[in-house]
């Protein structure tokens, strides 16, 4: 096979496309989910200024969990069928929050006002469950879809994991977006979540080799471990460079407030190319390679077609929402 082979390099098209959806919905709805997730913790005014903070962008950032779940289905019809199969409760789980997010958030606006912390908090469980959900599903799967109590517990620590990491990039956003007593407020948040994360972090890339001889052998071979090395030392830097950011910002108003959410954006890229080059070329971990799973490569062609057009309006009209509402997040108005 090679790269003038449609049947090689077009379902690796397809990966690459269905990563950077995973990858860009976990950073953007990330923090829309964190900022959700911290609102446990705020008053009714914080709340409002908090909802505001995400209310252009929230809704379509679920775009890009749309655009991952339809490129594995049609891309890879039996990886679908297996990972979704092995992980249907959880996904149902997570659509029940996204669900009740959105139900909440809109409803919010229209409550009677000793229905209105109601919504709030249900707005906030919705976040919680969405993104252990999302954490259990990785633990799940780096363990290999695997059934057992270990990988179980494993599956719960990790989405008690991913639900700090959203956390921190929630507060790392309002930092951004925000300003006086809730950015202050923010920091704090941020300053408590970033230990949990760093835990998940040190967990996940404890657990990922020791599961799998292949990616044992991927890690530690000589001499691709020092060119490796650079990715688990390079988000040491960014996790210190976070943590003095925070120490910095908490001592002088607006000190460069966009560097929380930059580092912690540099964090969650390095993971997750980590995790891929963990995982290449399996989309069922040591089980199914992404050419096994692809669809007949005619129509993978029709798709890609398709794709082709659809990715790009999709980062054009996201780059220009948040050019357009760019700033402080101010007054919320429906």
């Amino acid at each position: 096979m090679n790269l003038h082979d449609p049947s090689y390099w077009l379902p690796l098209a397809f990966l690459a496309a269905m990563g950077l959806s995973i990858l860009i919905y976990a950073i953007l709805d990330g923090y829309d989910l964190g900022v959700g997730i911290l609102m446990l913790n705020a008053t009714e005014a914080e709340r409002d200024r908090m909802i505001a903070s995400i209310g252009p962008f929230w809704d379509a950032n679920e775009t890009w969990l749309v655009l991952s779940v339809g490129l594995l289905l049609v891309a890879f019809p039996e990886a679908h069928g297996i990972v979704l199969s092995g992980l249907y409760l959880p996904v149902t789980l997570m659509l029940v929050g996204l669900i009740l997010r959105g139900v909440a958030f809109d409803f919010r606006a229209k409550a009677r006002a000793g229905l209105k912390q109601t919504w709030d908090r249900l707005f906030v469980a919705g976040s919680m469950i969405a993104a252990f959900s999302q954490g259990y599903m990785l633990g799940r799967y780096i363990v290999g879809l695997d059934n057992s109590a270990s990988a179980q517990f494993f599956g719960v620590i990790s989405g008690l994991c991913v639900m700090s990491a959203y956390a921190l990039i929630g507060a790392a956003w309002l930092i951004l977006k925000t300003e006086d007593r809730l950015q202050q407020k923010s920091i704090r948040w941020a300053q408590f979540a970033l230990p949990a994360m760093c835990t998940g972090l040190l967990c996940v890339s404890v657990v990922n080799p020791l599961v799998s001889d292949r990616i044992f052998t991927k890690w530690f071979s000589f001499p691709e471990v020092f060119l490796l090395f650079t990715l688990p030392l390079l988000t040491v830097l960014l996790l210190i460079q976070i943590h003095r950011s925070l120490l910095r910002l908490s001592q002088t108003k607006q000190a460069r407030a966009y560097i929380p959410f930059l580092c912690t954006t540099g964090v969650y890229i390095l993971a997750f190319i980590g995790l891929a080059y963990s995982f290449f070329p399996y989309v069922v971990p040591d089980e199914l390679t992404v050419w096994a799973a692809a669809s007949h490569v005619s129509s993978l062609w029709i798709i890609f077609i398709g794709t082709i057009i659809v990715l790009p309006m999709i980062l054009g009209y996201t780059a220009l929402s948040y050019y357009i509402f760019r700033g402080k997040a101010r007054e919320l108005v429906y």
